[in-house]
């Protein structure tokens, strides 16, 4: 694979999507951000759903987008809520936290809700949500880097995976060489869980 600019290149998404898919195939992303999963599935003849927290990215993705009545703008954690139909397939980008940070992305920043401990709790809760949405024996991928600042390391791969298996049944964990990557970022890793 060629290395991504914002790590997350649309041959990613068209490999697991030719793996995991077929045509017509309902495809979900809980963290939409700039839409690639949505971009390529409905480019790939699958039909694109996923919820973006943050107004602009929405409303950005939405425009662009064929389906744009499937994104919607809300908090992945209430996607029971939104009365989306079940799913064939997920593949998605979590909001990244260093294990030092208080800041936590799941919860806006809310200052009640800090630190790393809740951010994993969140990621827990999330996909448990996710696992309700999804048919049966449906693949999740979720792509996900360890982070480095300084000489603090996160395990984020692990312990994101660690949050994810405690609902769903953790299948792979593939990781993807960059061609050409960066000495700083030579890999990414794709875990594969499947709902029970």
């Amino acid at each position: 694979f060629e290395e991504p600019d914002i790590k997350y290149p649309e041959s990613l998404v068209r490999h697991f999507l030719k793996e995991y898919t077929k045509p017509g195939g309902r495809v979900f992303d809980p963290f939409a951000g700039l839409g690639t999963t949505l971009f390529v599935a409905e480019e790939t003849g699958r039909v694109p759903y996923g919820i973006e927290h943050d107004a602009e990215r929405h409303q950005w993705v939405a425009g662009q987008l064929e389906n744009w009545t499937h994104l919607i703008h809300g908090d992945s954690a209430h996607m029971n809520q939104f009365g989306l139909p079940r799913m064939d397939f997920c593949m998605t980008s979590p909001p990244y936290m260093p294990r030092n940070h208080q800041w936590n992305p799941l919860y806006g920043g809310d200052p009640a809700k800090a630190g790393y401990t809740n951010y994993l709790k969140r990621m827990t809760y999330i996909f448990k949500q996710l696992s309700q949405m999804m048919k049966r024996n449906a693949r999740v991928v979720v792509q996900v880097d360890n982070i480095t600042q300084g000489r603090i390391f996160t395990p984020l791969v692990w312990d994101i995976g660690q949050a994810v298996s405690k609902v769903m049944r953790p299948e792979n964990d593939i990781v993807v060489q960059w061609k050409n990557g960066k000495p700083d970022y030579p890999c990414t890793h794709c875990l594969v869980f499947r709902v029970g």
